[in-house]
């Protein structure tokens, strides 16, 4: 079971690569992400060439005058967009709603005079909230101002700047610096008073009618609405209100402003969205993207679209499977667990650009310069990530502008996140698939490699002695070539321990007759005084004793064997010349055979030892003497087949027994019955002979088989040798 065990922890280890597959999808998957944001980048680039190429030498598109001053002071700018309805001057700020979001908070960083000399500073108790818009030929202002003391101009005073106030400063076409405050006695409707061009001092000049408004006190300070025609600033425009605390000594504490309204160099621009472009960008709020225009100075002029909705690809909607099961298993079981790894995109980020009147970043710093750019980014709140191209516009040679096209990148994500979810579903599959088969199969094997181990255990007792026989399996792969393997091994085995037990009985017979006659020599010598008597019994006894020596050194014949062939030199000799002189030897020693050589007529070289040869050809042709009859012929045949010599000796007699042909190589292994004719009593037969044979054969990288000739006449020996190339 431990072993079974150990091959199915291994495979299911295996199956573990399987997990390399999910991760090999994942990252492909994330290429084509980057290669499809590549893609995006360049529509969006394309995109943006295209509205550019719409806004090309048309000047009057940037008939603000701002739009064509040379420089810009960042942070004085006022961005007025435009408003569908005029404003009902009431300080109430309900009409304001709309496009509240371009608001922007002044406060003490925005002071631009302080009055008093002396220090410390006093206090910045003063702040509020600007924001400027266009109906028509007029702009509109707004102020909801925060102060914790409000001082009216007091009803009998002549003088316009000993109460709070607002003071405006702006530039007609003339060129001239113009300023303008409004000192109210109490709330309620307003007008202007003209300053004087004297700007060391505050006095009035005229009143100024086209300037009006309305001053409403609130409970955290108050509201100021006004209106006044656009012809009146060529652009450069800038509003600071003046705090005044002590009601005492009404002294000019700090300014808080849009720009400084005393200075000509001081003052903002006004920036008003350009109806024509927006018209021409009105079509493209259905493309997917967020367009934007922006003059030199990076100020807006206009928008279209919605990032929010602007995810540059959209998905079709998700295809449901038709079983109700896998929907379940879907929905509350992959999905959630493939999410724990993806990200899906977010219906809802922080899109900090979406009211913005300016625009920062290098890919429009680099398209303002002439060269159109690209730029990734994420959202404030690192939900989504947001891709813009920028493009130039052109009038002439200059660089009017440029066109912004903005998309996030959630069409792709969820693009690609559909592809993983079908990729993660199949990958599921397979593995699980891959893995149960891996665990049938393991289980399989080690089912297979336990019985196979039952059964070898079976047919071997307690004691070590085979009691039985190991069916070979059938099947044709290793695990059926290792059965058949061990049932060979247990079947040579048997007949190993079959020999090992017989031998005892072999012994005795090769023993008892030897030892019979010394004994037997012994005891008559001890009888006998004739000394010739006495001499024919001793050499009777030194017979016995001789055979005795030829039966021990026949037992280590193979073990001395085995020495010598590994100190033996190695030559390259004549085969045909070694086998001619063998029979020709046989012809003597074996008188009652007959020996026929065939073949042996061109010289085929050999690597190897000429004598130890010899001794392999004695063994084989004692071998096949011993196993036919008298006047029976040998045949000894010598051929050269493709790169081997090959040799048979063929002898008539007796066949082997079935499942013999490979065991009679083996040591101690004999097919001679106990008592047979050609049992030769002066020489002991212990199963050594063939084993030999094969050794040598072995030591000159050769083969030796043995098999029963096809008539079933008699039994040959075939030996192969590769040929020594010259």
């Amino acid at each position: 079971m431990q072993f079974g065990f150990s091959i199915r922890l291994q495979l299911l280890l295996l199956s573990l690569f399987l997990f390399a597959i999910p991760w090999l999808g994942y990252k492909y998957v994330w290429e084509l992400e980057q290669y499809l944001r590549t893609g995006q980048e360049q529509t969006m680039i394309g995109t943006a060439r295209a509205v550019a190429t719409a806004l090309h030498e048309r000047p009057a598109l940037f008939d603000s005058q701002s739009s064509y001053l040379q420089t810009v002071r960042p942070g004085t700018d006022l961005y007025a967009p435009p408003i569908d309805t005029p404003i009902q001057l009431d300080g109430k700020l309900n009409d304001w709603e709309t496009i509240t979001p371009l608001a922007r908070q002044y406060g003490e960083e925005q002071v631009v005079n302080w009055f008093q000399s002396t220090f410390p500073r006093p206090e910045v108790s003063l702040s509020f909230q600007h924001m400027v818009g266009r109906f028509g030929q007029y702009l509109y202002a707004m102020f909801d101002v925060t102060d914790d003391n409000v001082i009216w101009r007091q009803p009998n005073s002549l003088s316009i700047d000993r109460s709070d106030h607002l003071l405006t400063g702006l530039m007609p076409e003339s060129g001239e610096l113009q300023r303008f405050i409004i000192a109210p006695y109490q709330e309620g409707w307003v007008n202007a008073f003209r300053l004087d061009d004297d700007l060391s001092r505050y006095r009035a000049a005229d009143n100024e009618l086209r300037i009006q408004g309305r001053w409403l006190r609130t409970p955290d300070g108050y509201n100021i609405e006004l209106r006044f025609p656009l012809e009146m600033t060529s652009g450069s425009l800038a509003f600071a209100l003046v705090d005044i605390d002590d009601p005492a000594t009404r002294t000019k504490q700090y300014a808080i402003g849009t720009a400084d309204p005393n200075t000509s160099d001081g003052l903002g621009t006004v920036v008003t969205p350009s109806p024509e472009i927006e018209r021409i960008l009105s079509g493209l709020k259905y493309a997917d993207s967020r367009v934007w225009v922006v003059d030199k100075h990076k100020r807006v002029l206009a928008r279209a679209g919605n990032l929010q909705s602007s995810a540059g690809f959209r998905a079709s909607q998700r295809p449901e499977s038709e079983l109700p099961w896998w929907r379940w298993v879907e929905k509350h079981w992959l999905l959630p667990l493939y999410y724990h790894i993806l990200t899906k995109p977010p219906a809802d980020f922080i899109d900090e650009m979406e009211d913005a009147y300016a625009l920062v970043g290098k890919d429009i710093t680099s398209a303002l310069e002439g060269q159109p750019d690209s730029l990734w980014r994420l959202t404030p709140d690192n939900k989504a990530v947001v891709l813009s191209a920028a493009y130039p516009i052109y009038i002439g040679e200059s660089v009017m502008g440029a066109v912004v096209v903005e998309q996030t990148t959630n069409g792709i994500r969820t693009l690609r996140n559909r592809a993983l979810e079908e990729l993660f579903h199949v990958i599921l599959a397979v593995m699980l698939l891959g893995t149960a088969g891996l665990l049938l199969f393991a289980n399989r094997i080690s089912s297979r490699i336990r019985k196979l181990r039952d059964d070898t255990e079976a047919v071997i007792d307690d004691n070590g002695k085979i009691i039985g026989e190991l069916t070979p399996a059938r099947q044709r792969d290793e695990i059926g070539d290792l059965s058949r393997a061990f049932g060979d091994v247990l079947s040579r085995l048997q007949q190993y321990n079959s020999y090992l037990e017989n031998m005892a009985s072999r012994l005795s017979h090769e023993l008892r007759t030897p030892i019979a006659v010394v004994k037997s020599s012994l005891d008559t010598l001890s009888h006998i005084d004739d000394r010739e008597e006495q001499a024919v019994f001793i050499s009777r006894a030194q017979s016995g004793i001789s055979r005795l020596s030829t039966i021990l050194n026949s037992m280590s014949e193979a073990t001395r064997l085995e020495h010598a062939i590994a100190q033996e030199d190695i030559e390259t000799f004549d085969v045909t010349k070694v086998v001619t002189g063998c029979v020709a030897g046989y012809q003597h020693a074996y008188r009652t055979r007959q020996f026929k050589l065939k073949g042996a007529e061109s010289k085929m070289p050999i690597a190897g030892s000429p004598e130890l040869f010899a001794q392999m050809l004695d063994k084989i042709v004692a071998n096949a003497t011993e196993f036919s009859e008298q006047d029976d012929a040998i045949t000894l045949n010598l051929w050269r087949e493709s790169k081997s010599i090959k040799l048979s000796v063929t002898n008539p007699g007796p066949t082997l027994p079935d499942g013999m042909k490979s065991q009679l190589l083996q040591s101690m292994v004999s097919v001679r019955p106990d008592t047979s004719r050609h049992q030769d009593t002066s020489h002991p037969h212990l199963g050594l002979g063939l084993f030999i044979a094969n050794m040598i054969a072995q030591f000159h990288k050769g083969s030796l088989t043995i098999d029963n000739l096809p008539d079933k006449t008699g039994v040959c020996v075939v030996i192969t040798l590769p040929v020594t190339l010259p």
